[in-house]
């Protein structure tokens, strides 16, 4: 049996490296044994070992979404890979591409009450792209075969469009130590090798490109929506298409259009702000929206949206159907740069622009001068920390954003800049769970790499610390403690002041120093903007774990936040009225 296991398991693993894979998170167990031993032999794969179920899925998850390609993980068998479930849940709605393995007991000692083994079949539901349940060890070519081939179809299947999680349920018996030496690899790769797929992007037809057109150039008044989207190219394809329609583009911060080194004319980076003003957001409806990527995470955008279903909304996606507001009139299949080429190749000069573009561009550029005019310089502010790292950062770092208050003050206040900045965040189901597993998964392929998280989501995942000091990886943490759930006091369950604070508020009132330096990590406090930029500087050069902790208040928070909407709105006011648009 042991010569079984051994070919089958590396037929397996080979099988994985040969379709692409070349990272692999990996859980310790006992019945996982065969393919950590086969993964850690294998010379093609990198592995990194994570305690925690939970971190190790999220840290494989941010290491796949900054790689843009599968990452293989690994566990073993019974409430091990339970524990993998919501970055299953992340990965599915956030496309990214995971290759779940799951040891599992043999078939019969399922359901009889053996130790360590729940049902592991469909475990993930239809988070899964695809699962299956494989046989168990055999050495017989045929079934050498079918383990390389079922490998190639994981991850071929994970990186397909849309990308996603897919899950291979792996049974073996005892003994489970297999012996992994070159002439197993030898033996595994003379059967066969794993299926050669050829992967195209979905395009439109010609006849369907010039009917898009046709619609688009014929709007008077037009506007293109990118929210989350990580596309090479795809921010120089679509500001041309800009360009040659003459729309404005609401670009999300995760859309990857606010930095970098493309056109930037026709960017509107601050209309979260400026569509708070609701006669400029009734001055501003258009005809037709062309909507890219998931849905942006302005809540302002969203609901105008909504509340206009007049508006022709078309939603480009290469896959599924991502339509919240439920006021799409047309759905586009198709890779988003492709269309944007094949629209340009349509596009011909407007020989008479209209005022229509020009007035939203004027309209951003005051309500952007008024936020940053109005921002307290010296004072504690957190949407400070986006305009601060936004001069702090080099060309090329990574940027990832924690959910709730940090996403949307990154909305706000992380301005278009033409310095090369990837943006990243887990906006899939938006949870604040596995952030800092995450962040430092992807800081193995984006470096430097900066966190900005509030303290309930860093306490969530203290545990994804542990990455860090075990893989000597290098991170910056910007750790917005304003000590509860910041969010929720810009939301009306505020207004219940006897219930608010134990219900939503959630002090903890904990010191994280220590927990930061059990991990290896550095713990910093500044009081003062000038400090933080030391400190920001400093661990930018200096690598390793640092956290900055930047003490906050919550009802200060609030507070600020509304003034600069009301500078905004008293702004837009007025130049309406000058315009004779009030």
């Amino acid at each position: 049996m042991a010569d079984a296991l051994s070919v089958y398991v590396a037929a397996l693993v080979d099988g994985l490296a040969e379709a692409g894979v070349t990272e692999a998170v990996i859980s310790p167990g006992s019945r996982s044994t065969p393919l950590a031993i086969a993964m850690a032999a294998h010379p093609s794969l990198r592995l990194y070992m994570n305690i925690d179920e939970r971190s190790a899925a999220f840290f494989a998850l941010g290491l796949a979404k900054a790689k843009q390609r599968p990452v293989a993980l690994v566990c073993t068998s019974g409430t091990a890979a339970a524990n993998y479930g919501p970055a299953v849940v992340e990965a599915y709605y956030s496309r990214v591409p995971l290759v779940v393995l799951t040891a599992d007991r043999p078939h019969e000692l399922r359901d009889v009450g053996a130790p360590q083994a729940i049902d592991q079949l469909y475990l993930y539901g239809r988070y899964a792209k695809w699962f299956v349940d494989l046989a168990l060890p055999e050495e017989a070519d045929d079934m050498l075969r079918y383990a390389r081939t079922m490998a190639a179809r994981a991850v071929q299947t994970a990186a397909g469009a849309p990308c996603g999680p897919v899950h291979v349920n792996a049974p073996f018996r005892e003994p489970l130590v297999p012996h992994i030496d070159e002439a197993v690899w030898e033996r595994v790769r003379s059967v066969s090798r794993a299926p050669q797929v050829w992967r195209g992007r979905p395009a439109l037809p010609q006849e369907s490109v010039s009917a898009l057109y046709e619609q688009l150039s014929a709007a008077e008044r037009g506007v293109i929506v990118c929210g989350p989207l990580d596309r090479p190219g795809f921010a120089e394809a679509v500001t041309e298409l800009a360009r040659a329609l003459d729309f404005p583009i609401l670009a999300d911060p995760l859309s990857q259009l606010r930095a970098g080194t493309h056109d930037k004319t026709y960017i509107i980076d601050s209309y979260d702000a400026l569509l708070r003003e609701e006669t400029a957001a009734s001055k501003l409806v258009p005809d037709v929206v062309l909507r890219f990527g998931a849905m942006p995470v302005s809540k302002p955008l969203f609901l105008w949206l909504k509340r206009h279903r007049a508006i022709r909304q078309i939603v480009v996606d290469d896959g599924g159907w991502r339509d919240p507001t439920l006021s799409a009139d047309s759905f586009v299949q198709s890779d988003e740069w492709i269309l944007c080429r094949q629209l340009l190749e349509q596009a011909k000069p407007k020989e008479n622009k209209s005022a229509w573009s020009a007035i939203w561009r004027e309209m951003n550029a005051i309500a952007r001068a008024a936020l940053e005019r109005h921002l307290p310089k010296e004072e504690w502010f957190e949407g400070n920390v986006f305009t601060e790292l936004a001069d702090l950062l080099p060309a090329g770092a990574a940027l990832f954003v924690g959910n709730s208050m940090p996403i949307r003050d990154a909305d706000t206040f992380l301005f278009a800049t033409n310095k090369p900045l990837r943006v990243l965040a887990n906006r899939g189901a938006n949870g604040i769970d596995g952030v800092v597993s995450s962040a430092l998964g992807a800081s193995v392929a984006a470096n430097p790499l900066v966190l900005v998280i509030g303290d309930l989501s860093f306490y969530h995942d203290l545990n994804g610390l542990l990455a860090a000091k075990m893989h000597s990886l290098s991170a910056t943490i910007v750790l917005l403690n304003n000590n509860g759930g910041g969010i929720f006091s810009f939301l009306p369950q505020a207004r219940h002041k006897g219930e608010f604070e134990t219900l939503f508020g959630t002090p903890t009132d904990l010191s994280f120093v220590h927990a930061v330096e059990m991990y290896g990590g550095r713990h910093t406090v500044p009081h003062h903007w000038v400090e933080f930029r030391r400190h920001v500087s400093e661990s930018l050069s200096s690598g390793g774990l640092h956290v900055i902790e930047v003490r906050t208040s919550r009802a200060e928070n609030v507070r600020m936040h509304r003034l600069l909407w009301n500078e905004v709105a008293r702004e837009i006011a007025k130049y309406l009225e000058s315009r004779g648009m009030a």
